[in-house]
């Protein structure tokens, strides 16, 4: 039996998800350990595919001060000794990290248990606690090529659902836009499409908008006033629906929206967050950017936004995506475990 740990975002939780269909396919049992905080809950509390889940009080560390860090890291030890206990009570053989606030008792709790951690880096940037842990790993997985300088780092295709390639096609013609904010919605990018809603009207492009829980309300009543038909949501278990209609996504770059949207070959306009940790979004998109892949508009270039939409190479960047591997890297990931005895 093995472990996957991690989570908080929607970015650490599919990468979970894929992590259990992979073992799943091959016959392997696993427990789930994630926090009670973030979106794992949401995710995972009515997944069937585990054989146990454990959500935990863990928060997140980096972005707190003082005396407040100095407690949340206390209060991650002590979960990670009761992550032990749970470790040792499956006789896990294998512990893997997908990274986020919500893996640091999982991963540690391996650590203290003499349990082979393996982890996920999910982001171009490698985060803090990765960073911090990534020595006493046993094997670290990467996407971003450039990241492979050590011995225990190995590159492997993003992990995604399959789903996201097999109803992948070639867009040609912009008749639907989709605007994505990540599982939680990003204010800037709703009004960069509430602000720009009667263009696309006028234009005949229908709009697809992921826009969050919390921003749900205010969106819809502003549609409604400008009189556009929109397809508002504030989330979707299962957006490849959304995305498979769309000709152009408009969306944060966070790692796996990057990777879903390549691999259903939808070109992307990616608008970073720039408050993220090392500004880790920007170097995401700036991955593709660099291999002609997409175009990288920042918040202060909200100016230019129609001018990139309205000569954008939609054939062009679509044809491209096809050269970026898009199988699912957790079947790798088993496969190393296996090979290095671990399973």
């Amino acid at each position: 039996m093995i472990a996957i740990t991690g989570g908080g975002t929607g970015g650490h939780l599919a990468i979970a998800r894929c992590l259990l269909q992979s073992a799943r396919k091959q016959g392997i049992k696993c427990i789930y350990i994630g926090s009670e905080n973030g979106q794992d809950r949401l995710w995972f509390e009515n997944e069937n595919g585990f054989y146990k889940k454990y959500f935990l009080s863990s928060q997140g560390v980096v972005n707190k001060k003082g005396l407040a860090k100095v407690q949340s890291f206390l209060h991650i030890l002590k979960l990670a000794r009761t992550t032990k206990q749970i470790l040792k009570e499956h006789n896990i053989k294998v512990v893997f990290s997908v990274g986020g606030y919500s893996s640091a008792p999982g991963a540690f709790g391996a650590l203290m248990a003499n349990i082979p951690l393996l982890i996920h880096e999910q982001n171009s940037k490698i985060g803090s606690l990765n960073s911090l842990l990534k020595p006493f790993s046993k094997a670290f997985f990467t996407a971003f090529d450039d990241q492979i300088n050590k011995a225990n780092t190995f590159f492997c295709p993003y992990p995604i659902s399959e789903i996201f390639s097999q109803k992948a096609r070639v867009r040609k013609e912009l008749k639907n836009i989709i605007f994505l904010g990540g599982s939680q919605g990003a204010k800037f990018i709703n009004d960069l499409a509430l602000e720009n809603a009667l263009y696309f009207k006028e234009k005949g492009i229908n709009i697809i908008h992921q826009c969050g829980k919390n921003d749900y309300e205010r969106c819809k009543k502003a549609y409604e006033d400008l009189n556009v038909k929109v397809e508002l949501f504030d989330f979707d278990k299962n957006i490849i629906d959304k995305i498979s209609k769309a000709d152009l996504a408009i969306s944060r770059s966070g790692a796996s929206s990057l990777f879903e949207l390549s691999a259903n070959l939808l070109p992307c306009i990616f608008i970073p967050y720039p408050y993220a940790v090392k500004n880790h979004q920007y170097f995401n998109a700036l991955y593709l950017k660099e291999r002609n892949l997409c175009e990288i508009l920042t918040q202060e270039e909200k100016h230019q936004f129609l001018n990139l939409v309205e000569n954008f190479s939609l054939e062009e960047k679509s044809l491209a995506l096809q050269g970026l591997k898009s199988e699912n890297g957790t079947d790798f990931m088993i496969e190393k475990a296996k090979q290095m005895g671990f399973i």
